[in-house]
């Protein structure tokens, strides 16, 4: 990885690699211009060419004077760019080949290859956005859902950033006024000081707690919800999973045991990137191969966020089904009981079944009955806190969520100090160290090595 104070001039390839209408190639430094002026031969002189502007002609080897290829080239003048430096973007017609021969050529000429996240950890550095919005870039890239997608706008545009902001220059000015009040003694205003900090604290912990109460449905929104479909073999599994995602995934039979591997599936329920995992079908077996299906069902069972338990209306609660369930006891607060086959409901067995377990949900993947209530039950085990994603700011990162934790237990220790009768001096430390950890999440304060850790995770070219 680059050292971070580079100002070489960086090229890369922004668009995917493949067949496709464009392709297109990125320049971004104090030579943008001058390089493209030995490999651009349009209508005029490149250099005299107005910012942020579209021109067409080709590109050039200056060496042979071969036409590599016709292109569109955009001109765009620091400060008002991406990455706030000189930026030229070669609009090539797609494929490897062209737009490697063309990047091979900017190579040639002196431009360095963009590392990973490279252009935007530029707009990073040299303040176009903080750390928040960066990462935020890359979510948006890897958005599998239109929610995630919006999620990842709004904190692109600087919302959470503002609220992150707004607190630690309320912890900074709490710090401010401690300063006066060590400084200058005689006043004794350490009384009104505290009272006054504790106020401010207690309402800005009230903010932290909510933020960090957003990020279990918010990691769910960002990276998707991993749901196994575990029950007893014919119990309807793989007709489930067919039916939430759409597809005849999973071949379906009446012969137990039909399903021996795990089978994935993704899905969009209202917006929530859903992972499906239908397992083989949990039994004691001699078959060798069943048996290894079994064996890594019971693995997705221990990785899985959510579990969905597929019960038989028809057989009712029988010996399998009990099994299953005391392999699953340690599992039982990600469960929900999804009770199928009612269209052919044995209503005595159906009645066995809600004397064992109470609350289930009573489906028909084949009359496609109870679909829309399951769904409902996974969206709303998903989302707890009932957040609204439209109205309300939510964080996505898991380093967000550590920082806020560690800056909330700062600012509970410097009540307690307060509380204890803790000189100002003792209570200021646990406030600076809150600031602090507010500081890391937006970059205000950070270290070369996260800076490096977080834009290697990035694309080539972004």
């Amino acid at each position: 990885m680059a050292n971070i104070q580079d100002t070489d001039t960086i090229a890369a390839v922004a668009s995917a690699i493949g067949n496709a209408g464009i392709s297109i190639i990125r320049i971004s430094g104090s030579e943008a211009f001058n390089v493209a002026t030995k490999i651009f031969k349009g209508k005029g002189n490149f250099n005299e060419y107005s910012s942020h502007t579209i021109r067409y002609g080709k590109i050039i080897d200056p060496d042979t004077n071969e036409i590599i290829d016709e292109v569109l080239i955009s001109k765009m003048a620091a400060p008002k760019t991406y990455t706030t430096e000189d930026v030229v973007e070669i609009n090539c017609h797609g494929g490897f080949i062209t737009a490697k021969r063309i990047l091979d050529l900017l190579l040639r000429l002196g431009v360095r290859p963009a590392e990973a996240g490279e252009f935007t950890k530029r707009a990073f550095i040299n303040g176009r956005i903080d750390l928040v919005q960066a990462e935020a870039i890359a979510d948006l890239i890897g958005s599998i859902t239109e929610k995630s997608s919006k999620v990842a706008v709004t904190q692109l545009e600087g919302r959470l950033s503002q609220i992150l902001q707004r607190i630690r220059k309320s912890l900074v000015e709490i710090l401010a006024e401690i300063e006066v009040n060590l400084d200058y003694p005689e006043y004794d205003f350490e009384e009104v000081t505290i009272n006054q900090c504790v106020q401010i604290i207690n309402g800005i912990i009230g903010e932290l707690k909510n933020l960090i109460e957003s990020f279990d449905y918010g990691k769910v929104l960002r990276e998707g919800l991993n749901v196994a479909i575990i029950g007893k073999p014919n119990a309807g599994k793989s007709s489930l999973l067919n039916r939430l995602s759409g597809k005849n995934r999973a071949i379906v039979t009446d012969i137990p045991g039909t399903t021996r591997d795990v089978l994935e599936e993704y899905v969009n329920i209202q917006g929530v990137p859903i992972k499906l995992l239908d397992t083989a079908g949990l039994r004691e077996t001699s078959d060798v191969v069943e048996k290894i299906g079994v064996e890594k069902a019971l693995e997705v069972i221990d990785l899985a966020d959510l579990i969905l338990f597929v019960l038989d209306a028809h057989t009712g609660f029988e010996k399998e089904d009990s099994d299953i369930l005391e392999k699953v006891e340690d599992y039982y607060s990600k469960i929900l009981f999804v009770v199928n086959k009612t269209d052919k409901a044995d209503e005595e067995k159906l009645k066995e079944i809600k004397i064992k377990i109470p609350e289930i949900i009573e489906i028909s993947v084949l009359e496609d009955y109870g679909i829309d209530v399951l769904e409902k039950s996974i969206l709303q085990y998903v989302n707890k806190a009932e957040i609204d994603t439209d109205n309300q700011i939510i964080i996505t990162n898991a380093r967000h969520k550590k920082l806020l934790v560690e800056a909330l237990d700062c600012l509970k220790s410097a009540l307690s100090a307060a509380e204890a009768g803790m000189t100002l001096d003792l209570i200021s430390m646990d406030i600076k160290n809150a600031a602090e950890k507010i500081g890391f999440i937006t970059g205000h304060e950070i270290t070369e090595e996260v800076i490096m850790n977080i834009f290697e995770r990035f694309c080539i070219g972004k």
